[in-house]
């Protein structure tokens, strides 16, 4: 337990630098039985063993929120996210992901109604959230503890139920803009509903919505604190870098390096590194269009048939710097034996180091077409004059589910069928034919160092190439059922002892694969293998129950169990209990303790083996200091350059096992005040992941064997050395490490206050403290500390809170909502990033029936994202998966039901 002070000096700190979204599940229980995310049963009691969080979207979109990515940013126990903005440099799909407790978005299960939807297709880790249908959707449920026993795979960390409404009646039109103060992030969103048919008195209904939201990107250069300093570093400019034997590099903007291109003095004297981030968007430009149309009817005899299908596209559009190229060849004479005039030393560029005209190197392999002649240098050049690289990503995803709901002798049963489909398809554009531009620059038509002629220009734009990339595809067609009833006040505590069971049968199918015309030809500028191919398919059964027993008038007992077989690696049986003690009406105690699995994805076992560059590193043997090589060694080839690296699935994968416990308290001493606090724990084995290129070069004592270099001692940074016999790599497959290790607590607070004719206030806080997290990158290998400090991918954050106040009186309700996340040890340990705290507020007016005006500011204080010095991502000068680059935003909504 933690002591009072720390307590209450932590929940000052929460109302005081953040206001939170989340209320009490206590607060609003139903008068009729209904399911609970992380319970098979119907009750009455909202309040289980377990603990779970109620959103209501109505309140949400009063606050601005237009995205299921926004919503997850303002979970406490949510401690990262993989944002759409990832997608820059990163071909993620403009996927955004959920990570409860930190342990990675694959073990957070994201269902949608209860039931799964297809995992995002490019890699199969999880589901992609903006796939979800916002417009459609009435309250989510976030479950923060374990549930293996109940849903089996990727319910480690804990669940996220996205709940749309069942029915509907009438029309409705919705409008809104969002304009940030600064420049870019314009946003537009409109959506139209319908509905006709009652249940109850015509027997059916049917309801349906389209949805449409329009982003305008962030560019680079659209944000003043892009120029804390220079970030995204590459020693690939423009002007162009260009070496003989490595052991000096020159550039005719060296000493100075002054910046026509964003350039940056290096360090040695005579070359340049170039500041990569301007020409990084901040932010994507997106366009997500979805519709969603469910068909309900009541056949008699208390039994719904249901038909629901849902569709989401979501089309990602990102830029980044222009193709870089970190091994071509100039030759000092053409073929017709006169000299290049772009050559160094020539007339036309500064030689600022010492160049051999009779350089030769004996077994040199460059590209197809490339002659070399004496004298010939190596060459580090930025194509500025193809322009920003462009990806494009369009991602398709829906559902069709049957679904028979309904009562049958005493039983609530439910039964479905559902086929899910994810789509991928990436297109990219402004990428270069690698092989053309290393015969043109071997040729001399090509200046790396200024201004081009007219053959020069022509030549560049002739190896412009785009085209679609990469294709992935996910499918998953499952069919369920499950049933609950009481059974009998087994133990004379006048409550009922209650059962529920069910199964499921599913079979699961992926592919991804390159596009081998275009890819090929990209290889140098993508990374991606042209002939890279990953395909599995698999089936899964499961049988579960759970029992809630009454052992006392105020203690429940809750056994759970599931049973799960996967045909590509065997099964697994994971139990839970759980306890619900209310000894008072005031006072409830619950607690749980549970066993958890997450099974290896499709692509984690059948990915293909892919060769792609490490971000800008050096060598640790070779060039031990990060600036200047070993005797012997090239300081060009091994000090802060991008190698290559293999990656690539593991069919000998193991499931990921767990342990999770819960602890906790809610105390309701009047019906408008709520407090609470569920200590929690979690402890995983044989994780699966890739070791970070930052981990594996920075231990070679314990990683060495991970390293594999060639015949000369060297690591290879030209993608067309690998594979190959002078292929020098880093193994990053995928494989079981260590384990993970971490706890804490989560509180909540709830306010309600009446004030006459002055209206109703309400008050919420919810926080999250992360007393404990650590991991190993093998098995029995040290504990990494990772709370407040970027170990790793990522910072585990120590506290975040989240908290809202509401005051309304009649038809107008004045909010305020904040957020924080206190800061931590940078990855660049010279740096601690400061905490990050937003307030937003807006007003809702309701001025006749029917008509709902919302207006708000985000940010009100135009907070900037804190300075982070990090390489995990591309966008510099902060970290885009826990801060926002927007700033200040004015939104206003307007809705019309009729």
């Amino acid at each position: 337990m933690f002591k009072q002070t720390v307590l209450t000096r932590s929940l000052l700190l929460a109302f005081g630098g953040s206001m939170a979204l989340l209320g009490s599940a206590s607060w609003a229980q139903e008068t009729q039985r209904v399911e609970i995310t992380g319970s098979a049963i119907k009750r009455i009691d909202a309040e289980t063993a377990v603990p779970v969080s109620v959103i209501k979207m109505e309140t949400l979109k009063a606050q601005g929120v237009t995205s299921i990515e926004q919503i997850m940013s303002s979970i406490s126990a949510v401690q990262m996210t993989q944002s759409s903005s990832q997608q820059v440099g990163s071909g993620t799909g403009g996927a955004a992901f959920a990570d409860v407790r930190g342990i990675g978005a694959s073990k957070t299960l994201v269902l949608l109604n209860g039931r799964r939807v297809a995992n995002n297709a490019i890699d199969g880790s999880a589901v992609d959230l903006n796939m979800i249908p916002f417009a459609a959707l009435e309250r989510v449920e976030v479950l923060r503890d374990g549930a293996s026993s109940l849903y089996g795979t990727d319910a480690i960390g804990g669940v996220i139920n996205f709940i749309t409404r069942k029915d509907h009646s009438g029309g409705s039109i919705t409008l809104g803009v969002d304009r940030p103060q600064g420049k870019g992030g314009n946003a537009d969103t409109a959506n139209v509903g319908f509905g006709f048919g009652d249940l109850s008195k015509n027997g059916f209904n049917v309801f349906g919505f389209i949805d449409v939201a329009r982003t305008q990107p962030i560019a680079g250069n659209e944000r003043p604190f892009n120029s804390r300093f220079p970030g995204g570093l590459s020693p690939t400019p423009f002007p162009a870098n260009y070496y003989q034997d490595g052991s000096a590099t020159g550039n005719p903007a060296a000493p100075n390096c002054n910046n026509p291109s964003y350039l940056v003095q290096s360090g040695d004297g005579t070359s340049c590194f170039i500041s990569t981030s301007q020409f990084v968007d901040y932010t994507a430009k997106t366009e997500r269009t979805s519709g969603m149309l469910r068909g309900s009817l009541a056949l008699g005899g208390d039994h719904t048939l249901s038909l629901e299908w849902f569709g989401t596209q979501n089309k990602s559009t990102t830029r980044i710097a222009p193709v870089p190229y970190g091994t071509l060849w100039m030759n000092r004479t053409n073929a017709d034996g006169s000299l290049n005039p772009y050559y160094p030393g020539n007339g036309t560029v500064a030689n600022n180091i010492t160049l051999d005209p009779n350089y030769t190197v004996a077994n040199m392999n460059p590209r197809t077409g490339v002659v070399l002649r004496p004298g010939f240098i190596v060459v580090k050049w930025r194509a500025l004059a193809g322009g920003q690289r462009t990806n494009i990503s369009t991602n398709d995803q829906q559902r069709l589910l049957a679904s028979l709901d309904g009562t049958f002798a005493n039983w609530d049963y439910q039964v479905g069928l559902s086929y899910n489909e994810n789509k991928i398809k990436e297109d990219v554009v402004g990428y270069s034919d690698g092989n053309a531009i290393a015969k043109a620059m071997a040729d001399g038509l090509i200046n790396p160092f200024g201004a081009q002629s007219a053959a020069g220009a022509a030549a560049i734009q002739a190896a412009l190439l785009g085209g679609n990339l990469q294709n992935h595809k996910g499918k998953v067609t499952s069919v369920d059922g499950k049933a609950s009833r009481e059974l009998g006040d087994w133990l004379g505590s006048g409550r009922k002892v209650a059962l529920a069971v069910g199964a499921e049968a599913r079979h699961e199918d992926f592919l991804s694969a390159s596009n081998p015309p275009v890819a090929e030809k990209l290889v140098a500028s993508t990374g991606v293998d042209p002939t890279a191919v990953s395909a599995g398919k698999r089936n899964v059964t499961a049988l579960f129950a759970e029992l809630n027993i009454p052992v006392l008038k105020t203690l429940d007992l809750t056994l759970a169990g599931r049973y799960d077989n996967y045909s590509d690696f065997g099964s697994t049986t994971n139990p839970k209990i759980g306890l619900r003690f209310q000894p008072t009406k005031e006072l409830l105690i619950r607690g749980s303790a549970s066993t958890g699995f997450r099974a290896p994805s499709l692509y984690e076992l059948n990915a293909s083996q892919s060769y792609t560059n490490t971000g800008t590193v050096s060598d640790p043997v070779n060039c031990p200091n990060g600036k200047t090589a070993i005797s012997g060694k090239s300081t060009a080839l091994n000090c802060n350059v991008q190698f290559q690296r293999l990656t690539g699935g593991n069919t000998e994968l193991k499931p990921e096992k767990s342990k999770n416990m819960t602890l906790g308290l809610v105390f309701e001493p009047t019906s408008n005040i709520s407090v609470g606090a569920d200590l929690w724990w979690v402890r995983l084995e044989d994780t699966i992941a890739a070791l970070s290129e930052t981990t594996v070069l920075g231990d070679v004592a314990t990683f060495g064997k991970y390293i594999k270099r060639n015949s000369s001692g060297d690591l290879s940074i030209d993608g067309f050395s690998c594979p190959g016999s002078t292929c020098g790599y880093l193994d990053l497959r995928q494989q079981n490490l260590g384990g993970t290790n971490t706890n804490g607590v989560d509180l909540s607070a709830n306010f309600k206050v009446g004030m006459g004719a002055s209206g109703t206030l309400n008050m919420g806080l919810n926080s999250t403290y992360v007393a404990k997290y650590e991991y190993q990158d093998y098995a029995k290998g040290p504990w990494n500390q990772n709370v407040s400090v970027y170990v790793g991918t990522a910072p585990i954050f120590r506290w975040q809170h989240t908290a809202t106040a509401r005051w309304t009186m009649g038809n107008v309700v004045l909010g305020g909502a904040a957020h924080y996340k206190s800061g931590y040890l940078d990855q660049d340990p010279s740096n601690t990033v400061s905490a990050y705290a937003t307030l937003d507020l807006y007003m809702n007016w309701k001025p006749m029936k029917g008509l709902d005006l919302t207006v708000g500011v985000n940010n009100v204080t135009n907070r900037e994202p804190p300075y982070s010095n990090q390489g995990e991502v591309f966008q510099a000068n902060y970290d885009p998966r826990f801060a926002d680059p927007t700033g200040r935003k004015y939104y206003a909504r307007a809705s019309y039901s009729f």
